[in-house]
C-alpha cells in the first residue's frame, strides 16, 4: 500500500496553508496566511475563493460539521464549519462563505476547534491554556480545563463525552461531566503539537517536537513509538474507519497502519505539512503545506489475499487480480472511485461511490452489480452465503446474487463506529456489539433480520471489545466468541430459547482471535503463545478435558504485539509489529476429525485417533461423542486417555434400558440438567425426571413435577426427609411442610413403587425394540 500524491502546477494560496477540511468526498476547504478561504472541487478540478478574511485574522484550524447530523431542514446539516483564528475568535461559516457568527473565545490565538461526533457540541483550545465547550450555536457551556501552557491540539472521545487535549509534554483525557477525574500521562519528550482520537478503534495518536509519533490506547498505555524523525511531527490524522493514519512533518508524509508501522513515505517538496485531513470515504488525504500548496494523496495498491488469489487496488478506479497457482491475471476497471474491497469465500466484493460489484473467483468477466442508495460504504464483512455492507443508513445483508436479504436494526445502532471486531457474520446469524452499552451483543437471524431467541441481546459482565461467530454446523449450535476489555476470551451459544445464557471462559490475555473457515476451530494469540482450541465446544461438554484439546505454540518468533489476520484451512496468517506477514501451519488432524464426526462416521473417527496416537485428538473425540450422545465412541475415547471414572459412568448409562433415559443421563454427564429433564418429560418418563431432580438436590423442582403429574409426591417427601435426617436438620421449606401434612412416609411402599416404575420402563415397547 502506498500514496499517490498530486500537486497543482501553481500554488493557489500566496502564503502558507494552515488548515484543510473535507465537506464531501470530492469537496475541500482550505485557508492560509493569505487570508483566503478556498473551495476545491476535485471532480471538476476547480478552485474558487469562497471568502476573504480580514487582514488581522489568520486561520489556525477548520472543521466541517459532522455529515448528516443536525435537525432536518436546518442549515446546520453539514453546511456549516468552524474556523478558528489567531485573534482569539472562532467563526461559524456557511458553505456559501458567509460568516454566520463570530465568538470571542480565548485570550490569544484559538489553536484548535473540533465538532463532537454527534454534532451537539464543539470544543476549542487556546494559547491561553484553556479548553472550552460550546453549544452548536456558539454559546459557551463550560471551561473544561485551564493550564499554564498553550493547548496546541484537542480531540473528542468516541462517545463525545470526553476530550483529549495536550499540555506541553503531557496528554490529558477529561470527561465533560463536572467533577470527573482526568487521566493524565507524560507522552513525549518535547511539546506535543497534534493529537487525534479515532471513534472506531478507540486509539489515540500524538506527534510532537521530539520528532516522534506514538499510538496509545484510551487508558494511556503506549502501543507504538516511532523512531526519531529529522523534523518535528506537525500533523497526525486517522482514517474514518480507524485502519490507517497519516503523519505529516517537514517535506514528509507517512501512511501508517493502526498498530503503528509504516506502509509508505512520500517526500513532497512542500515544506511543513501543518494539517492533514482524510476524506469521508477514507480513500484520499489533503494536506496543508508551508509553500502555499494543498497536497492531495490517494491510497493505492491496497492488497487483499485469500487462498490462492491476490487482489491489488492498483489505482482509484482499477483492480488487478492474480491467481498465484497459474499466474493468471485479470484487470478490473470501474466507473467510479473504489472505496472498499473485500475478498473471501470465493467472492470479491467492491464498493464504489455509487455501486457495488460482486465477482465470483470462477468468473471475473460478469460481475453482479447493484446501486448503492445511501452514502459511503464504511465496512464489508463476508460469510460463505452472503455479505454485509455498512453505510450511514444501516447494516445491509446481501446475497452474492445481489439480492437484499435483510437490514438488522436495534435502538441506538451507530453504523459510523462499526468495524470487523464489532460486527460478525455467519451463514445464518448477524452479531453486532452495542455502542451505547458495550456489555451487550445483539444477535439477528441473517435470513430475515429479526432478533434470535427471545429477542434479548447477549449480556456480558464487562465491556465487549471483539466478537466473532463460528461458520460451520447447524444454526442451533452457532457459537459466538467474545473478547472483553480485560482481554479474556469467552464462548456463548447464540440461540438459547427458554434457557439461561451460558457464557463460558476459554482463556485470558488474548491479543487477537479468529475462527477457522471450514471447521469450528478457534485460534488466538495469547500472552506470548499461539493457542488453538481444537474443539471449543468442550467447555460445554467436559470442562476438565478442555485443556487437553488445546494446542499451544510459542509465539516469540512473531515478535512483540503480533496480530492474527486469518485462519484458512491449516494455515494461520499473522502480522508482526513491523508490518511483515508471517504464516504458520497447524496439524490437519483435528479438522479431519471434525469433518468425520460431522458426517456421522464415528468408526472412521476412532480409526484416525488410533492412527495418530495423540491424546489431544482422543480428548476432542471424547467430547464430540459425549456431546452427540454416542456412548460406544465416548467409552473408547475416554478409555484411551485414562479417564476411568468417566468410563465407569458411561458403562452405567449403557445399562439403562430406555433410549431416552440414556440420552438424559448423557445430557447430565455434559452438564445440562435442563436438557436432561426436557428429554425425560417429552418421553413420558415422569418418575425419572423427578428422581433426576432429587439426585441433584433440586428439591423444589422435584416436588413441583410430582404435584403437577400427581405421582410420587410421597417419594420426594421421603428422600427430602432422609436428606434432612442425615444432616440433622429440620424442615423449613413451606411447600414441603404443606404437602407433608397428612402423608405417611412408608419406605416399603415407596421402594415397591420405584421397582414397579423401573419394571414398567423395561417392558416398554420402545425399550424392547431398541434391545433387539
Amino acid at each position: 500500500m502506498r500514496l499517490k500524491t498530486t500537486l497543482a502546477k501553481e500554488a493557489k494560496h500566496a502564503e502558507l496553508v494552515s488548515c484543510v477540511s473535507w465537506t464531501k468526498a470530492d469537496e475541500l476547504y482550505s485557508c492560509g496566511d493569505d487570508h483566503q478561504l478556498l473551495k476545491w472541487n476535485l471532480l471538476s478540478d476547480e478552485t474558487k475563493q469562497l471568502a476573504k478574511l480580514p487582514n488581522d485574522v489568520y486561520a489556525t484550524d477548520i472543521h466541517s460539521f459532522p455529515k448528516a447530523l443536525g435537525p432536518k431542514g436546518k442549515q446546520s446539516q453539514g453546511d456549516i464549519f468552524v474556523l478558528t483564528s489567531t485573534d482569539g475568535k472562532f467563526h461559524l461559516i456557511s458553505k456559501s462563505g458567509r460568516v454566520e457568527k463570530t465568538v470571542d473565545a480565548h485570550k490569544g490565538a484559538v489553536l484548535s476547534g473540533r465538532w463532537s461526533y454527534d454534532g451537539t457540541a464543539m470544543v476549542t483550545a487556546g494559547e491561553d491554556g484553556q479548553v472550552k465547550i460550546w453549544s452548536r450555536g456558539g454559546m459557551l457551556r463550560s471551561t473544561l480545563a485551564q493550564s499554564a501552557t498553550p493547548v496546541y491540539s484537542v480531540a473528542w472521545g468516541p462517545d463525545s463525552d470526553q476530550v483529549l487535549y495536550t499540555n506541553s509534554k503531557q496528554l490529558i483525557i477529561k470527561s465533560i461531566q463536572a467533577n470527573a477525574k482526568a487521566l493524565q500521562w507524560k507522552a513525549h519528550e518535547g511539546v506535543i503539537l497534534k493529537v487525534d482520537w479515532n471513534p472506531v478503534n478507540n486509539l489515540i495518536i500524538s506527534g510532537g517536537e521530539d520528532c516522534r509519533y506514538k499510538v496509545w490506547d484510551s487508558y494511556g498505555r503506549q502501543l507504538y513509538s516511532s523512531v526519531s524523525h529529522d523534523y518535528p511531527i506537525m500533523s497526525v490524522s486517522w482514517t474514518p474507519d480507524g485502519e490507517l493514519f497519516a503523519v505529516g512533518s517537514f517535506n514528509t508524509l507517512r501512511l501508517c497502519d493502526k498498530s503503528g508501522w509504516s506502509y509508505a513515505m512520500e517526500k513532497p517538496n512542500t515544506g511543513s505539512l501543518f494539517n492533514i485531513a482524510w476524506s469521508s470515504d477514507g480513500t484520499q488525504i489533503a494536506a496543508a503545506c508551508g509553500n502555499g500548496h494543498v497536497l492531495f494523496a490517494h491510497v493505492i495498491e491496497r492488497r487483499l489475499e485469500w487462498k490462492n488469489y491476490e487482489v491489488t487496488v492498483a489505482s482509484h478506479k482499477t483492480i488487478e487480480v492474480r491467481e498465484v497457482l497459474n499466474d493468471a491475471k485479470e484487470k478490473l476497471e470501474f466507473r467510479d472511485r473504489i472505496i472498499k474491497a473485500s475478498l473471501a469465500w470465493n467472492h470479491l466484493v467492491v464498493a464504489t461511490s455509487s455501486q457495488c460489484y460482486v465477482y465470483s473467483t470462477k468468473n471475473w468477466n460478469t460481475p453482479m452489480i447493484f446501486d448503492l442508495k445511501e452514502g459511503t460504504v464504511t465496512l464489508i464483512v463476508q460469510a460463505e452465503k452472503h455479505f454485509a455492507l455498512v453505510d450511514s443508513a444501516g447494516v445491509h445483508v446481501y446475497s452474492y446474487e445481489g439480492r437484499l436479504v435483510c437490514s438488522p436494526k436495534f435502538a441506538g445502532l451507530r453504523t459510523d463506529i462499526l468495524n470487523a471486531q464489532s460486527l460478525s457474520l455467519s451463514n445464518d446469524t448477524v452479531a453486532i456489539r452495542d455502542k451505547s452499552d458495550e456489555k451487550l451483543v445483539h444477535v439477528f437471524d441473517a435470513s430475515n433480520g429479526k432478533a434470535v431467541g427471545d429477542g434479548k441481546p447477549i449480556a456480558h459482565k464487562f465491556d465487549v471489545m471483539e466478537i466473532a461467530l463460528d461458520h460451520v454446523g447447524p444454526s442451533s449450535e452457532r457459537r459466538l466468541a467474545i473478547v472483553d476489555k480485560n482481554r479474556d476470551l469467552y464462548l456463548t451459544s447464540v440461540r438459547t430459547v427458554g434457557r439461561t445464557q451460558q457464557i463460558m471462559k476459554l482463556g485470558t490475555m488474548i491479543g487477537s482471535m479468529s475462527w477457522n473457515d471450514t471447521t469450528n476451530i478457534l485460534a488466538a494469540l495469547q500472552d506470548g503463545k499461539l493457542t488453538v482450541w481444537n474443539y471449543p465446544n468442550a467447555v460445554y461438554v467436559d470442562k476438565d478435558l478442555l485443556p487437553k484439546t488445546v494446542l499451544e505454540k510459542d509465539a516469540s518468533e512473531f515478535g512483540k504485539n503480533p496480530h492474527l489476520v486469518s485462519f484458512l484451512g491449516h494455515h494461520i496468517t499473522i502480522h508482526r509489529a513491523d508490518g511483515s506477514t508471517v504464516s504458520t501451519g497447524i496439524t490437519p488432524y483435528p479438522s479431519m476429525l471434525q469433518e468425520l464426526v460431522g458426517g456421522g462416521r464415528w468408526e472412521d473417527a476412532v480409526r484416525l485417533c488410533r492412527f495418530v496416537k495423540d491424546n489431544a485428538l482422543w480428548a476432542c473425540l471424547a467430547c464430540m461423542a459425549a456431546y452427540a450422545k454416542d456412548l460406544s465412541t465416548a467409552e473408547v475415547a475416554y478409555a484411551a486417555i485414562d479417564e476411568a471414572d468417566k468410563v465407569e459412568f458411561i458403562l452405567h448409562i449403557k445399562e439403562i434400558p430406555s433410549k431416552e433415559a440414556r440420552k438424559a443421563e448423557m445430557a447430565l454427564f455434559t452438564g445440562s440438567p435442563q436438557d436432561a429433564e426436557a428429554i425425560l418429560l417429552q418421553a413420558g418418563l415422569i418418575f425419572r425426571a423427578i428422581m433426576t431432580n432429587v439426585e441433584l438436590y433440586n428439591w423444589d423442582r422435584a416436588l413441583d413435577l410430582a404435584v403437577k403429574h400427581k405421582t410420587h409426591v410421597d417419594t420426594v417427601l421421603a428422600f427430602r426427609q432422609k436428606f434432612l435426617d442425615d444432616f440433622e436438620k429440620k424442615e423449613t421449606n413451606k411447600k414441603f411442610l404443606q404437602y407433608s401434612e397428612g402423608i405417611q412416609i412408608d419406605w416399603e411402599k415407596i421402594n415397591a413403587k420405584i421397582e414397579a416404575e423401573y419394571q414398567n420402563e423395561r417392558e416398554k415397547p420402545s425399550v424392547k425394540s431398541s434391545r433387539k
